[in-house]
């Protein structure tokens, strides 16, 4: 199996992130549905037994999202939008459930739909899970917070609520060279 450089403690390494990045998803070429962003943290939550963070789960759904928007054509993997806020790409509907849980393990995500275990969106998110789960929040806020991702081009200090377009985060997926 394929082995990533390890990452520098202050610097992200880029070829660290590509590789880490680079183990989420295969081209398998199944189709996925676009899930619910609850449901998709529901199952992130059981998946690592109550053990990641609201900020978290908020960024391996994102990045799982940057990589699905980026190998199928633009199609997202979660319904809504995320938005650029000072810890980078938040989804709010997910953010609002979960907030009660401040920086602590996420116990329960409420009035989430279920995703059937064997579904190619389980599979998927499954990948997304191995490959990030035990990355740190530190890792995953690095790798959204690229210069010239999408979260960067979005974001304005103290200002909450502003969209990260579907098309910058497929363009981030490109630019990055992700493939």
């Amino acid at each position: 199996s394929k082995k990533c450089p390890k990452a520098g403690k202050i610097r992200l390494n880029v070829e660290f992130c590509k590789c880490l990045i680079g183990l989420i998803l295969s081209r398998t070429g199944d189709y996925v549905m676009t899930v619910n962003v609850l449901g998709a943290a529901s199952f992130l939550v059981e998946r690592s037994s109550h053990t990641l963070s609201n900020l978290e789960l908020q960024k391996i759904i994102y990045i799982a999202h940057m990589f699905y928007l980026g190998r199928h054509d633009g199609e997202p993997l979660v319904h809504g939008q995320f938005q650029a806020w000072h810890y980078g790409p938040v989804h709010p509907d997910l953010y609002h459930q979960v907030k009660l849980y401040g920086a602590h393990p996420v116990k329960m995500v409420y009035r989430a739909p279920n995703i059937n275990s064997s579904s190619n969106e389980a599979g998927l998110l499954e990948k997304a899970y191995k490959a990030l789960g035990n990355a740190g929040s530190g890792v995953l806020v690095n790798i959204t917070h690229k210069l010239k991702g999408a979260w960067d081009k979005n974001y304005i200090p103290g200002v909450r609520g502003v969209p990260i377009p579907n098309e910058d985060i497929w363009q981030e997926y490109q630019d990055f060279g992700y493939k």
